[in-house]
């Protein structure tokens, strides 16, 4: 047996490999984060320009009067609203967790890798040339902008000299993303949809409709499905492609399902939702923080965690100045860019 071979078998059952999990913390995450979930959506329902009890909440949610005002409210207008948030954090949050896992990189987010920006940029050509698109159309065209995005950064990035590191990943990431948001906004003003467009450029989840979530649910719920099912293969991607290899892994066919499921979540994500970062940012890392380096435990956990994030979010988004709303992608972004600056700082001082 050669020594490379040692010393992936000698790795395989070293405690790293093992994952170095914490399923207590994990479930605790779970079960807990559920919880607080669950009511974060009933806060979330109860709160607005007309504050609802809560009582009120779970008799329009299990006893639907159409008759009543405020019923109507919650159901047609407050619950699509704050499950919409809870779906699109938790795309956000696994389709970071993915990145990170499989490009070993700490930076990387579908906000900060052109993804989000791809697909915006693809929503303004639709809203242009083809006006009165019916969603499901949006959110597949969504899915072809986050690709051709994430295409490009990848590509500029392995221009550079001395090959595709984490920063100039991330340089590649906010060049290619202003240019696709200058580019937005310029067929905004030229084809006057900016008021079609203002949703994504601010990020909310204000709009969201049935509709909408029905036609997203079965994408997402495979996405993440998926994401699940591939998250040990994933795990030894985290650990490098050769000690992938060398444990049996067929690192070419695990990347391409992990980015096609990011894909999918980050189009979604972002037809609904619009610009909002940092989420696939921040999550990812304070889960493997609170349960180690097991992306069985990781991708879950990460979902539940980016959907609270969201949920609050927007709640604080409402409470900051009322009646009118902050944008959660601007909430989200102050906790965000600090925690980039920092794990941008940290990843050049290793390097």
């Amino acid at each position: 047996m050669s020594q490379t071979a040692n010393s992936i078998k000698e790795v395989a059952a070293s405690p790293t490999v093992q994952f170095r999990s914490r399923p207590w913390a994990a479930t605790l995450i779970l079960v807990g984060g559920l919880i607080a979930l669950v009511f974060g959506i009933g806060l979330s329902v109860s709160f607005g320009a007309a504050d609802i009890k809560l009582s009120v909440v779970w008799e329009a949610i299990f006893r639907f009067n159409p008759e009543m005002t405020q019923h109507q409210i919650i159901q047609e207008l407050r619950l699509p609203r704050v499950l919409g948030g809870a779906m699109v954090g938790a795309c956000f949050a696994v389709a970071g967790a993915i990145m990170q896992g499989m490009t070993r990189n700490p930076l990387a987010d579908s906000g900060l890798l052109g993804l989000n920006a791809g697909a915006g940029f693809m929503l303004a050509v639709c809203f242009a040339f083809f006006p009165g698109m019916p969603f499901m159309y949006l959110i597949m065209y969504s899915f072809l902008g986050a690709g051709v995005g994430a295409g490009l950064v990848y590509g500029i990035g392995s221009l550079a000299k001395g090959g595709l590191t984490p920063v100039r990943l991330v340089l590649a990431g906010a060049a290619l993303s202003a240019l696709l948001s200058a580019l937005s906004e310029g067929i905004a003003l030229y084809f006057r949809i900016g008021q079609d467009l203002a949703f994504w450029y601010a990020g909310g989840v204000a709009g969201t409709k049935w509709f909408q979530l029905k036609i997203m649910f079965p994408w997402i719920a495979a996405a993440i499905v998926g994401a699940i099912a591939l998250s040990r293969s994933i795990t030894m991607l985290s650990l490098g492609e050769d000690i992938a290899k060398g444990l049996g892994q067929r690192t070419k066919l695990v990347k391409l399902a992990g980015m096609i499921i990011v894909l999918v979540l980050a189009g979604a994500a972002v037809s609904v939702v619009g610009a909002v970062g940092f989420v696939g940012l921040i999550i990812p890392h304070l889960t493997r923080y609170l349960v180690g380096v097991d992306y069985r435990w990781i991708i879950p956990c990460s979902a539940v965690l980016g959907s609270l994030l969201v949920v609050f979010a927007d709640l604080a988004a409402r409470m900051v100045n009322p009646p009118y709303e902050t944008p959660i992608g601007a909430l989200i972004a102050l906790i965000g860019v600090p925690f980039f600056l920092y794990l941008a700082r940290k990843e050049r001082r290793e390097l």
